[in-house]
């Protein structure tokens, strides 16, 4: 594969200005920017005698020397192991029951099966750090010489050389790179789990250093801030030939960062190790507990209270009875010597024997608390992670992903899920878009179904015709990003239709505005395309198999192969890039600045229909009202919409303003983006309507049943969607979140009143009233939630994200939660990261039942990371989501199998297990308990016939009833397969009873 492109003008392409005053950097050499990086060995061992730590990064909880005392702090902070190793102190004493090895033993096994597990998880990341540590990286080792060293072994200061598909090894500065200009690709999935590549470009004056012999004399200074966490701000100066030069974001590559699309680049190292952002950004995951050990810790403690109890009484008759052992020189028990004993018999002294006594109960009624309980449930929930790992019907072949539980903690969790909060692009459907129809010039294009219209069709009981589903297999088949069918436009025929010209610029648009880079196979001749996003990918292969292919990009052009509408032949077009105006989540549009062959100026923009179309002239909007009626009707169709528009520029106009927006560019302050932003809106006015596109983001196969399944078990799920309130509301009724003659319950500011509202100069009390319209819609709807609770019909939940801002405050988050509690289906759209984060919080916190969320992107790791349980999606959208979650799965249908399979089944056998052993334990201890009693006032030596009879009436018979009773499974297999055992049981339940009643001889 080779690519042909080499510049995207999205930075500046003048000299860097040298730093004058301005605020953020007359902070360099302050607290907080007190770094001096002396490069290639500049001002000699500097940077050895400033003592930076080198690169070595390690991830393990423990090392050679603080894994003993620390794994042992860890196992005894455990009550139970606490106070066994009390039990094993006081065993080498006289006041103990038993010998110490019978204590020791049990004790020494169970801790060291719990650390050998914790020395086995520790081993593994030992060896990942190893791996990476020794990783091999170019390094100027003087002469201009580059050879090979470990990751480990690099030092702030070194200049590094990284090829093409390699990860950075530490935080450098960009030097240059294989393009003239500088600028290199990077990804940064493993910081934010974002697969789009991100552009950064060098200074200038560092830029001609493209060779390895450029670097023989080569000595710069570097001042900068010190170590953070922040990886979207930079601040720094270089120090070359006596100049200061101002650092900033766009030369910095993060380590875990990959260089893609660039055959190698030039850098120097600023952060090694835990210096670099990425390991300032990494923090351990939250500690989750699962309700079953919460609960079982209660009942140890609960234990704990049985157990003093008992040796307390126990001790009390003990002392009574000793005392009366010896009473006016007679002997009571005589077979014990009274007269004749040590201290812990002695009648004379029955309170210290007592207290004695207290400690031998404490350790010989240890039997009710479960020494062996916490290794045995971490070994059966290991062996249950396998079985999940290794489910064959949780495999998806496509993309080679089984489900893998990073965590075995959670197991029995997964079997008590109440909620499920779920992110919709990339987890509900597929993040892979398809461009699937379009308007243009007021027509409406493209006869393929989505699946939010299937939908629509079953709920109205309608089918679609053959013809559409053939159409649609038929497009799906050939081209992935493509499924497109309207012959009017396909195959060259556009030129026939009225509005000919206006179809062209519009094909032309999408194959120009964007900042996607050509790939062209060298075999086949195909070219194939590096996007940012799904939806912009789509759009680039919609005009190539349209006509308008995008074949190469160079230093300042945007090279087409045109379907020539007279000739019918391909043709070469040129069109001369000049600027880009970046797309922002806050501008929600992109635009470029082209010359065309023609010699004409041309801004080509695309956006949402919000900012578009007030942007557009009087004279462009002639196909405005057909538009917004084909984009509402897309939208209905679960489709994401976005307007195209273009105008013609003078040379005076864009003279002034690329002279105001290089300025800009250069700029370093806080406001730059602003200022940018500012000079942005002056061009991008007067634009004149073309059209615009919708592209489907596919249902994932399986999930309206998947959906459908968890809903009879009585799991609600909540969607937390980005997308606006149309499009999640068509994509529930696709995946059967939504169902037909289920009433709506709306919250929503885009009403004329909240409108009203935004606009008044007094945003603080605009905001206090936008609140009281939501407060009142929330009320509307809890009236509504009563009147159908009455009449038992199913009730969904809406609300936008402005409003939910509000619904989150303190004084309404309760009403708010109440009402959505009460619905079967909630949907919170617009919803922002932080958002979903707080509305997790607020159901696990004030339900107190248990949630699972379940997302593919980076903006769900805090709502995976505030649930009782995060599963993530191995997905597009990066490894973020699944590196935050408990249990990775590759598709959302997986977790009907997940739920209802794999946490029914954990849940009971762990709680059987849990069950049985305090069972097993309780009787035993009770057991020892009643003996005692019995022999301190019979006097008889009765310890095998009456422990043997109460020990088969525990242990022999109530199991085999227990059985019985609560798993007829269980006990017809036992039945079955140890028919005499079974028998066997009976008899001694028989004959213990008889026993114990005095009826048998």
């Amino acid at each position: 594969m080779r690519h042909h492109f080499s510049r995207i003008h999205a930075f500046s392409c003048g000299k860097a200005s040298i730093i004058r005053d301005n605020e953020e950097h007359s902070l360099i050499g302050g607290p907080g920017f007190s770094r001096i990086v002396y490069c290639n060995g500049a001002e000699g061992s500097g940077n050895l005698e400033l003592n930076y730590g080198d690169n070595y990064v390690s991830t393990t909880k423990y090392t050679l020397a603080t894994f003993l005392p620390k794994s042992l702090f860890e196992q005894f902070r455990r009550v139970a192991n606490f106070y066994f190793l009390v039990c094993a102190i006081l065993s080498f004493f006289p006041v103990s029951p038993y010998s110490a090895v019978s204590n020791v033993v049990p004790l020494v096994v169970v801790v060291s099966a719990t650390m050998g597990k914790e020395a086995v998880e520790d081993w593994r990341r030992f060896k990942q750090d190893v791996e990476m540590n020794n990783r091999r990286v170019k390094v100027h080792h003087g002469e201009g010489d580059f050879d090979h060293s470990k990751w480990r072994d690099l030092r702030v200061g070194d200049i590094v050389k990284v090829e093409k598909d390699e990860f950075f090894p530490a935080d450098l500065i960009l030097l240059s790179s294989s393009y003239d200009e500088a600028i290199c690709y990077v990804e940064t999935m493993n910081l934010d789990g974002e697969t789009n590549l991100k552009l950064k470009q060098a200074l200038e004056e560092t830029s001609k250093l493209q060779e390895d012999s450029n670097f023989q004399n080569f000595s710069a200074t570097i001042k900068c801030e010190d170590p953070n966490a922040n990886l979207y701000s930079f601040v720094g100066s270089l120090e070359l030939d006596d100049q200061q030069y101002p650092l900033s974001p766009q030369q910095l590559l993060l380590r875990d960062s990959k260089l893609r699309n660039t055959d190698f680049i030039y850098g120097v190292v600023i952060f090694t190790g835990h210096d670099t952002k990425v390991m300032q950004n990494s923090t351990d995951p939250p500690s989750k507990r699962s309700n079953v050990e919460r609960r079982m810790d209660k009942i140890i403690y609960f234990l704990f209270l049985i157990l003093f109890l008992i040796s307390f009484i126990g001790s009390i008759f003990f002392g009574i009875a000793t005392r009366e052992d010896l009473e006016n020189g007679r002997m009571k028990r005589w077979y014990l010597r009274p007269d004749d004993t040590t201290i812990y018999y002695d009648p004379k002294k029955a309170p210290i024997a007592a207290t004695l006594h207290f400690l031998t109960a404490l350790m010989l009624y240890s039997y009710l608390i479960p020494i062996s309980l916490y290794v045995s449930i971490e070994i059966v929930k290991v062996l249950q992670s396998i079985f999940i790992n290794q489910d064959l019907n949780m495999y998806y072949e496509e993309t080679d992903q089984p489900a893998h539980a990073r965590t075995s903690n959670l197991n029995e969790e997964l079997g008590q899920v109440d909620t499920i909060l779920s992110d919709k692009t990339g987890t509900l459907t597929c993040n892979s878009m398809e461009f699937i129809k379009c308007s243009i010039a007021g027509v409406a294009y493209g006869q393929g179904v989505t699946e939010v219209e299937r939908a629509m069709a079953r709920r109205k009981g309608l089918e679609l015709t053959e013809d559409d589903n053939v159409a649609n297999s038929e497009a799906k088949s050939s081209i992935k990003g493509f499924n497109f069918m309207d012959e009017r436009i396909m195959n060259g025929n556009w030129y026939k239709e009225p509005h000919a010209y206006v179809i062209q610029k519009f094909l032309r648009l999408l194959a120009v505005c964007h900042t996607a880079i050509p790939e062209v196979d060298e075999e086949t001749g195909k070219v194939s395309y590096e996007a940012e996003s799904p939806d912009e990918a789509a759009f680039v292969i919609a005009a190539r198999e349209l006509g308008f292919e995008f074949y190469e990009r160079t230093q300042s052009s945007i090279i087409l192969h045109e379907l020539n509408s007279v000739s019918g032949k391909i043709t070469e077009r040129n069109y001369q890039l000049l600027n880009i105006l970046e797309f922002t989540s806050a501008r929600k549009r992109m635009s470029v600045i082209v010359r065309d062959e023609e010699g004409k100026l041309l801004l080509l923009s695309k956006g949402a229909d919000s900012v578009m179309f007030e942007r557009l002239a009087k004279n462009g909007r002639e196909f405005e009202e057909k538009t917004k009626q084909h984009i509402n009707e897309y939208a209905d169709a679960g489709l994401r919409t976005l307007i195209l528009a273009y105008r013609e520029l003078d040379e005076d106009e864009y003279n002034q303003f690329n002279k105001e927006f290089m300025e800009a560019k250069n700029l370093v302050s806080a406001d730059r983006e602003q200022i940018i932003e500012e000079i942005s809106k002056k061009i991008e006015k007067d634009l004149i309507l073309l059209g615009a596109t919708a592209v489907e983001d596919k249902l994932q196969n399986g999930v309206p049943e998947c959906i459908d399944k968890l809903a009879q078990a009585g799991i609600k799920l909540w969607v937390l969607t980005g997308d606006k309130m149309e499009t999640a509301i068509n994509i529930g009724y696709a995946c059967s979140l939504l169902r037909q003659g289920m009433k709506q319950i709306i919250i929503s500011s885009d009403t004329p009143e909240a409108k009203l509202l935004e606009k008044a100069e007094d945003k603080s009390a605009a905001d206090a009233a936008i609140k009281e319209v939501v407060l009142r819609q929330l009320r509307e709807g809890e009236a509504l939630l009563s009147s159908s609770n009455e009449n038992s019909e199913a009730i969904a939940l809406i609300i936008d994200g402005k409003s939910l801002t509000h619904a989150l405050d303190d004084d309404v988050m309760d009403l708010f939660l109440e009402l959505a509690i009460g619905c079967a289906s909630v949907i919170c759209c617009r919803s922002s990261p932080k958002q979903k984060a707080l509305v997790t919080r607020l159901v696990k916190t004030k339900t107190g039942s248990t949630t699972l969320a379940i997302g593919d992107g980076a903006n769900d790791v805090g709502m995976l990371q505030e649930a009782d349980i995060g599963i993530g999606i191995s997905g597009v959208e990066g490894m973020q989501a699944v590196m935050s979650s408990d249990i990775a799965i590759a598709q959302f249908r997986f977790l009907e199998r997940l739920l209802l399979v794999h946490g029914h089944w954990c849940y009971r056998r762990i709680s059987s297990m849990i069950c049985y052993f305090f069972y097993k334990n309780i009787a035993f201890g009770l057991t020892l308990f009643f003996y005692e009693i019995y022999a301190s006032f019979s006097g008889e030596a009765a310890y095998n016939d009456w422990f043997l009879s109460l020990y088969n009436v525990f242990f022999t018979s109530l199991p085999v009833i227990a059985l019985g009773v609560f798993d007829q499974d269980v006990s017809a297999k036992l039945c079955l397969k140890f028919p005499l055992l079974y028998q066997e049981g009976v008899q001694n339940v028989l004959f213990s009873w008889k026993r114990i009643l005095g009826t048998e001889s």
